[in-house]
Order: structure tokens, then sequence, then C-alpha cells
């Protein structure tokens, strides 16, 4: 019984399609990086993922996408920016149309902001590393160019 626990504990262990697919945050490996994107993963699900979705792939035509999506991927400093503020009018994602306004998030502090930022821009292949709570201040203080 023993050896078969070993064995399954070590089978789940290296299936990679489970830790690549099923838990995004098997592939962070800083230390720092990971305490930022655990925390922001809760946050991401508590304020995001209603729309977004737990797995980032948004509601079909109505919500975008942020897990492998272009638009997310071309700026941190306007992701922060729309957590924050939220964003109106059309977007294209991967060469589809939006047109749904993502609501503010104003009680979101800067290091919430930046955890969230920090597991996002570090699961689904993407490696930034930690978003600090200064970076996110300063993309705070000016908006970017949609």
């Amino acid at each position: 019984m023993r050896n078969y626990l070993i064995f399954l504990l070590l089978a789940v262990a290296c299936n990679t399609k489970y830790s690549r697919e099923e838990n995004t945050l098997a592939q962070i490996e800083d230390h720092e990086v990971m305490k930022y994107a655990v925390e922001g993963k809760t946050i991401y699900e508590k304020h995001c993922g209603n729309c977004h979705q737990n797995d980032g792939m948004g509601l079909g035509k109505l919500i975008p996408p942020i897990k492998d999506s272009d638009y997310f991927q071309a700026s941190v400093h306007r992701t922060v920016w729309i957590m924050k503020h939220g964003q109106e009018g059309e977007i294209e994602v991967n060469g589809q149309r939006y047109n749904q306004p993502m609501p503010a998030n104003p009680q979101l502090t800067p290091l919430e902001i930046s955890q969230i930022s920090t597991y996002l821009y570090n699961i689904w292949g993407m490696n930034e590393g930690k978003i600090t709570s200064k970076q996110v201040e300063k993309y705070l203080q000016e908006k970017p160019g949609f």
C-alpha cells in the first residue's frame, strides 16, 4: 500500500500536463514572485474571475480573454491602469472586437494590483517577474496611450 501511494504521488508530481495547465503557479521558480502571485491569484479570483474566468479565457464574445491575449501582453502599464480605473469603448483582442465596459476597481490598493499583475504576468508561459507596488503607483500616475 505504501509503495502504491508513493508511486501515485510521483505520477502526479511528474505529470507536466497537470502542472502546466491545472496549476499555473507551478512554473514560478522565484520565491518573491511566488509570494506575490499566490496572493494575486486569490485577489484575481475574487475581483476578476467572474468575468475573465479563473482560467483567463473570458466569456465568449462578451468579455475578452486574458490568457494568450495580445492586448493584455502588450502593456503592463495599460493593464494596471485598467484594473484600477476600468475601460470603456471598443478594443480588439486576438482579432476579435469587444465593446463591453470593464468597471473600475477603485478599492484595489497598489499592493493588491501588483499582486494580481505579478500573478497574471507570470503564468500561462509569461515570465515578467515581480511587479512592485512602486511600479504600480508610477503606472497609475500617468494614463497610458491606448
